[in-house]
């Protein structure tokens, strides 16, 4: 098996980071469209991908893309797919799938159809009556697109957001690589302050001090292709070995947090401690009406809380009131806010947004206010 196609997928309004991420690894000729970033690669870049990646959601094996307008089609074209090539005889094979503006609309039909296909090819291929379904799962996925089906395989697992370090979130925590990608879209380099005045469990700041010492943010994971026959495990050992070999010095990033409740201070504490940048991050409990910032240069990236599930939405105008009082004179301080409040301007004064980018924070849709 040499080249393959993979597809990294993303939040919508990130695909470009993910891309200058994908070409920071090495990969050319990159095609772009809404949520994936596709590109050509070898299996054995698969432990690389998923280690190293910070701001897509996971990473998928392209197996087929053909026209599916009836069920006729769709069995017969996923099972002229070579599955046995990826898929083993006793897999647990796992089928989830979406449609859009599509004659099959029947999501669970068409996981149904799916996999009696792939099940066919088996039986056919290999002269099998069943199949057991005992050993490694593979999760298939099917994405039905104005009658154009697209399968591919799960190479991850849970998504890449899932770092494994975070442990208390409070009640709306941000999603880690979304967390990532305020920071690599704000001007902070690791050279220069960055505070989250609001920084509730920390993970915008823990993001950034990963950043800033070259962390991979799969490092402390696994993923569900680490079982799969077609990755030697010295693979993925070689991968994770060159990522630890990255990593550089901690103390010399100079990062802070603040937020009112000592509990979620706790948690920024713990979740650092956990991530192994402990000592990259000043974390103290302060409300930020009480906040007074000394340093005249520096970013602010946060994420206020949003009114829902926390709180009140009547608090939200005092918070952004706050922010604006701290930062209104300090020309040289850039500030990236992420908040779903529409209203977020006519408290906020300071100045015009440079830039307003709509993104995603699971099903929540805020904007990220970009204050250069």
């Amino acid at each position: 098996m040499n080249n393959i196609t993979l597809i990294a997928t993303s939040t919508f309004g990130l695909e470009a980071l993910v891309k200058r991420e994908i070409q920071d690894l090495g990969f050319r000729d990159l095609i772009v469209s809404d949520g994936k970033v596709e590109f050509i690669a070898k299996v054995s870049d698969i432990p690389r991908l998923n280690i190293n990646l910070r701001c897509a959601d996971r990473v998928l094996v392209k197996l087929g893309e053909f026209p599916a307008k009836d069920f006729d089609q769709l069995f017969d074209q996923t099972k002229a797919i070579a599955w046995e090539d990826w898929v083993p005889q006793d897999a647990k094979v796992t089928i989830i799938g979406k449609s859009v503006k599509s004659a099959l609309m029947s999501v669970r039909t068409c996981q149904s159809m799916v996999k009696k296909a792939i099940v066919k090819r088996f039986q056919e291929k290999f002269n099998m009556d069943w199949l057991a379904e005992s050993g490694v799962e593979y999760t298939v996925q099917f994405a039905l697109f104005k009658d154009v089906a697209h399968l591919t395989l799960d190479t991850t697992g849970a998504g890449l957001n899932k770092r494994g370090y975070r442990t208390g979130t409070g009640e709306a925590p941000i999603r880690e690589n979304l967390a990532a990608a305020l920071v690599l879209l704000s001007s902070w380099r690791k050279d220069k302050v960055l505070i989250d005045p609001l920084c509730g469990s920390g993970t915008i700041l823990i993001e950034a001090a990963m950043i800033g010492r070259n962390i991979a943010p799969g490092l402390r994971r696994h993923f569900m292709s680490e079982q799969w026959p077609q990755l030697k495990p010295q693979e993925w050992e070689s991968a994770r070995q060159k990522a630890r070999e990255a990593i550089l010095e901690e103390g010399a990033l100079k990062i802070y947090g603040f937020d009112v409740d000592d509990r979620r201070i706790g948690d920024c504490l713990a979740n650092a401690r956990k991530c192994g940048v402990g000592k990259d991050i000043v974390f103290e409990c302060k409300d930020i009406h009480d906040l007074v910032v000394e340093k005249q240069a520096g970013v602010v990236v946060t994420n206020p809380p949003y009114g829902i599930n926390i709180g009140e939405k009547e608090d939200l105008p005092g918070l952004y009131r706050a922010i604006n009082r701290i930062f209104e004179r300090k020309k040289d301080w850039a500030l990236f806010i992420l908040t779903p409040d529409k209203s977020f301007t006519r408290y906020f004064k300071r100045a015009s947004p440079d830039k307003v980018r709509k993104l995603f924070n699971g099903t929540i849709e805020p904007q990220y206010f970009q204050y250069k």
